[in-house]
């Protein structure tokens, strides 16, 4: 083992990071401080303090990143309209550079000679910590203990916590691997390692319910957004992380936002989780609803294509880098008109639209109608329709001359 005096730790409180604080002390008899990004994961974060400095570590930074958060991460996915194969809204994806970030400033305020953080070699998130650190700290090295210790599995941890005598919040039944942040709550692991397992929602389920257990009665909600960016609920306004947490109330108890996906790793292979995301769902479609009365056809089936990237880049853990800087300076600036209301009702698992307004509404019923109206001139058509066409009709014509 390299020799370090002092170690940063990204550090949860959950069973690797527990564990990690007294393994780096056996391994590099080094000096831990332990850095816990608040993003929103609440309850989580009751009695870190205690906990890490009685595992052995000397500090520990708790920082309030909630506003950096939803304002400089989630904001931007969300008006890019970025979703992971169709379904994953990039919780834990776009936790991970504004945590990184903060670890690396305070390991060079602290002087620390490297930064460990607990992710899997099989897991996503490994990727996603080490470049957001090469993107402040090209130098610094990193230890990642589950690439280079004997621990081979959860199980195996739960043992070494147990000789170590650290206090754990699960046991091996519910030993369910999970990221919660105030964006959403995953779930992986145990009976959902197997895709034919229906998810026990009634067991597994923190932020709401599921459908069928939820009201038999819809709630109507308005949205305001300005610019692409959600200010205010039924008329109030709102910075964005009360905002979210406003709507995982309301979405949670309505049944909103439960994902059950097999989607594909960065690191090659399947994994299969379950997704708790009631208000950013909720979000995703409003803003969708917003769009398609604010954005031209182009500039709308355009920013679909660059939606895609940018889910892809997020989802990689590239954040800080040039392209995904560059994508979003486009997405701000298909984003100036879409201001608006959008009303939605929410009933038993569904997000039904209401009704959605604008000042920059480019949808006008005068000429949509189809009743009277002396602004579109209907046999302008057939001449569209002629030269429209005219590729199709040349080919049908040289395939008669060869059947003759």
């Amino acid at each position: 083992m390299p020799k370090y005096n002092k170690v940063v730790l990204a550090y949860s409180g959950g069973l690797d990071t527990s564990i990690i604080i007294p393994w780096l002390k056996e391994n590099y008899g080094c000096e831990v401080i332990a850095v816990s990004g608040n993003v929103g994961q609440a309850d989580e974060l009751e009695g870190l303090e205690e906990k890490a400095i009685k595992t052995g570590a000397s500090k520990i930074y708790i920082e309030d990143l909630q506003d950096e958060f939803v304002e400089n991460y989630i904001f931007p996915t969300l008006k890019a309209g970025a979703v992971y194969e169709n379904k994953y809204l990039l919780g834990t994806s776009f936790a991970r550079p504004v945590i990184a970030k903060r670890m690396v400033e305070i390991a060079k305020a602290e002087g620390a000679d490297a930064i460990c953080h607990g992710c899997t070699g099989k897991g996503n998130d490994q990727v996603r910590f080490e470049l957001a650190i090469k993107a402040f700290a090209p130098n610094m090295p990193i230890i990642a203990p589950w690439r280079i210790w004997d621990i081979k599995s959860r199980e195996e941890e739960i043992e070494y916590a147990e000789r170590h005598q650290i206090p754990l919040k699960i046991n091996r039944e519910t030993n369910y691997s999970k990221d919660k942040n105030l964006w959403h709550l995953s779930h992986e692991g145990l009976d959902l390692e197997d895709p034919s397992n229906e998810p026990k929602y009634r067991e597994i389920l923190e932020m709401g319910v599921s459908p069928e257990e939820a009201p038999d009665k819809p709630v109507y909600i308005t949205l305001s957004f300005e610019k692409g960016i959600p200010v205010a609920l039924n008329g109030e306004k709102m910075k964005g992380a009360d905002m979210i947490k406003a709507l995982n109330q309301i979405g949670g108890a309505n049944g909103i936002g439960l994902t059950d996906l097999v989607e594909n790793r960065l690191v090659g292979m399947k994994s299969r989780g379950v997704y708790e995301t009631p208000g950013g769902t909720i979000l995703y479609h409003a803003h969708e609803v917003l769009e398609s009365i604010c954005l031209d056809k182009a500039t709308q089936h355009y920013k679909q294509q660059v939606s895609l990237k940018f889910a892809d880049l997020v989802y990689d853990g590239q954040w800080y880098t040039p392209l995904r800087e560059a994508l979003s300076a486009f997405v701000d600036q298909t984003q100036e008109t879409v201001t608006g209301e959008v009303k939605l009702k929410l009933y038993k698992g569904n997000l039904i639209n209401a009704g959605v307004t604008s000042p920059h509404s480019l949808y006008s019923e005068e000429i949509a109608t189809f009743g009277e109206d002396d602004v579109y001139d209907q046999t302008d058509s057939a001449g569209f329709i002629n030269l429209f066409g005219l590729p199709i009709k040349v080919k049908a014509l040289l395939d008669e001359k060869k059947i003759k």
